[in-house]
């Protein structure tokens, strides 16, 4: 049976969040996949694709793993992104710089899609958010999903106020 070449795991780094892109593991590929995890100091998997492994070994290790499947090549559906951002807006809220880690089965569709969204819900253009992911993870993004993007209009969900800046009103 011949092998796919998968791309390495890639992280990226953005204001107060860290994400790790990866392909999906197998049962037999676990241990490698949970040894980059570890290194990465990943505590939740989004798994975005079918189920290719049992996530008790993960579970066990402390890994928290949420499955929200989509369609292969296809942008997320609302509740996928509604769910995302709110597991990022908790996750970063209570551990800022904390990783969040996600996967489909090349790591070049699903999971950049939705560290997209996170980047673009953060205040970050989206072609400012595709460049910068595909700096790191070459051939992420499909024709499909980039219209999806260009089209997003993000109620900036992610943004995170400087409590050093005081907001400025003025008086009429």
């Amino acid at each position: 049976m011949a092998r796919m070449n998968r791309p390495a795991p890639v992280e990226l780094s953005y204001k107060h969040m860290r994400f790790l892109i990866t392909h999906n593991p197998t049962d037999a590929t676990l241990s490698n996949f949970l040894e980059d995890l570890r290194r990465y100091r990943a505590t939740t998997v989004v798994r975005v694709c079918e189920v290719t492994y049992d996530k008790a070994t993960l579970e066990k290790d402390g890994i928290t793993v949420v499955d929200w499947p989509f369609d292969d090549g296809a942008p997320p559906p609302g509740k996928v992104v509604d769910d995302w951002l709110s597991l990022l807006r908790a996750k970063f809220g209570e551990d800022p710089g904390s990783c969040v880690a996600v996967h489909c089965v090349a790591g070049l569709g699903r999971a950049p899609v939705l560290v997209a969204l996170a980047l673009i819900e953060s205040g970050m253009k989206y072609e400012d958010a595709i460049q910068f992911i595909r700096q790191k993870r070459r051939g992420a993004i499909n024709s499909k999903q980039l219209s999806y993007l260009e089209q997003y209009r993000p109620r900036q969900r992610l943004r995170v106020r400087d409590p050093n800046t005081k907001a400025r009103c003025s008086v009429m």
